[in-house]
């Protein structure tokens, strides 16, 4: 007998063996045991013991196809749970919240589809920026290199400093953007929009000056003469230019005729305020006064020897320069504040019309007269010293007779 039939046999035996120990037993109650199937019995016994043995491949196949057996139901029951879970009263909630998942991330791509466009233009502002102050510094250099004269008082040896460079960029741009607010204004007030919307308009408006009173404490600090000396701005504003902008007073005095008709308080509130801002311009013009006095003297006192010495000490008296224009800017900010609070919305939208219309028509006139007709100018000088030769000759031409 072979080996493959000793292990058919065996696994048929131990598959029976339960039926044959069963029937043993029966056989037990109903007759007596003979030594001879005692004898067989105990031979058949060991014989299984020695031969029969399964082998350790096999037990791992008998043990692998249990686990197949059994193993598809206990998947199948596992697999179960979570469709039975899923099939719940719960599904719809399950639905809706993959609905706001979804809308969800679409709004955070558009956000970041917008971030990168913000990101993007202001790449590009930046770039334009430097192009333009490139262009500011080429130009700059060949007015020196051709002997002109910068600005309204610079010579062409002057230098302009980085500081001042970047201010008038800025001020180029902020000019920009008050020409879009001018007619944001202008347009509010034709349309009659209500109080609400105009109030976003005129704040826009507020924090636009704002702007600039920053700007212009920015390039304090670099160089506080291209402020004072009113470099930035044209010829025709720079005749009156007070520190380095308005006079508050002077302008309050200019609106009051533009804003008819105030009630009593607040033409009690806007004289108020013109009282206080031009006290206030007399005592920063009196300490201005005062610096320069004392500057005089500090250059102009003392030895040849000294002179490095009187230098250092005018120098730091020339940085308290700085806390003067801050100081008038303040003031110019405050009055801008106190007349918002004083006026209506719609008093308010005129009033600041009114002002960035004055600066404009200043602006314009500069440009004339920038643009005028040399030609006709040198006739009309000629002109003006014939008559003033004229004018003075024919009086001694007139005594001539009498003697």
């Amino acid at each position: 007998m072979s080996l493959v039939d000793f292990d058919l046999q065996g696994s048929s035996k131990s598959g029976g063996e339960s039926t044959d120990s069963l029937s043993s037993k029966a056989e037990t109650q109903l007759e007596a045991e003979s030594p001879s199937s005692k004898k067989a019995s105990s031979d058949q016994q060991t014989f299984d013991q020695t031969h029969l043995q399964p082998l350790p491949g096999q037990q791992q196949l008998e043990m692998a196809s249990d686990n197949i057996r059994t193993g598809p139901s206990q998947n199948q029951s596992v697999a179960k749970q979570p469709l039975e879970k899923r099939k719940g009263p719960g599904s719809t909630s399950e639905r809706t919240l993959d609905a706001k998942t979804l809308r969800r991330l679409a709004q955070n791509r558009e956000a970041a589809k917008k971030s990168r466009l913000r990101k993007k233009a202001y790449v590009q502002q930046l770039e334009s920026s430097r192009i333009k102050l490139t262009q500011l510094e080429q130009e700059l250099q060949r007015a020196r290199s051709q002997g002109l004269f910068l600005g309204g008082g610079a010579g062409a040896g002057v230098d302009i400093s980085s500081g001042a460079a970047i201010f008038d960029m800025e001020y180029a741009r902020w000019l920009e953007d008050d020409h879009r607010h001018m007619s944001e204004l202008r347009t509010g007030l034709h349309a009659h929009l209500s109080d609400g919307d105009l109030r976003v308009i005129v704040d826009g408006y507020i924090s636009h000056y704002d702007e600039i009173f920053q700007l212009k404490g920015a390039a304090a600090k670099s160089d506080v003469f291209h402020l004072i000396t009113g470099m930035w701005t044209t010829p025709a504003e720079r005749c009156f230019l007070w520190m380095g902008g308005f006079r508050p007073s002077e302008l309050i005095k200019m609106l009051i005729a533009q804003l008819d008709p105030l009630t009593e308080q607040q033409v009690v509130g806007i004289y108020s305020l013109q009282q206080s801002s031009q006290q206030a311009e007399e005592a920063l013009s009196q300490g201005l006064d005062q610096l320069q006095q004392s500057l005089i003297d500090t250059i102009a006192g003392g030895s040849v020897s000294d002179g490095m010495q009187h230098m250092i000490v005018a120098l730091g008296k020339l940085s308290n320069l700085e806390g003067f224009v801050r100081q008038a800017d303040n003031l110019r900010q405050q009055t801008l504040h106190q007349l918002r609070r004083i006026l209506t919305v719609r008093q308010a939208a005129r009033c600041f019309l009114v002002i960035g219309e004055y600066y404009g028509r200043l602006r314009a006139l500069s440009s004339l007269w920038s643009s005028r007709p040399r030609e006709s100018l040198i006739s009309d000088d000629s002109s003006c010293q014939t008559t003033t030769d004229l004018q003075m000759v024919h009086p001694t031409q007139s005594h001539f007779p009498n003697f």
